[in-house]
């Protein structure tokens, strides 16, 4: 399950609430806020990483790959995570991260129908 909504996010969604209902769909919503999790070049590069991979990678390899400190990259992390577009596993002293394969479906499908 999708979960994008953020402590800021529930100012917005009065005012989405208060908008025609016939304007936008739960679709439309939905989209905008996996945009909004999405607007980091970061964010994108781990999701395009861990979607292309058929295992996982431990944080430590994306540090290692990107120009960004460990406490950044567990930012990012700990966003796509809440959002439900990736999962991490505890296998200490690593965790490692996977992208939900489930959810990704769904924001392609949404991207998909977004672009037709």
């Amino acid at each position: 399950m999708l979960n994008f909504e953020s402590k800021s996010d529930s100012i917005k969604n009065k005012q989405v609430n208060a908008l025609n209902k016939k304007e936008l769909d739960k679709g439309s919503v939905e989209l905008a806020a996996i945009m909004k999790v999405m607007s980091h070049p970061v964010r994108i590069y781990i999701l395009k990483k861990l979607s292309k991979m058929n295992a996982c990678c431990y944080s430590g390899d994306l540090v290692e790959e990107l120009p960004i400190g460990r406490s950044t990259l567990s930012q990012h992390l700990k966003e796509l995570k809440h959002a439900g577009l990736i999962q991490g596993k505890i296998e200490p002293p690593f965790i490692k991260y996977c992208i939900n394969r489930d959810n990704w479906d769904r924001v392609k499908q949404l991207i998909g129908d977004f672009l037709k």
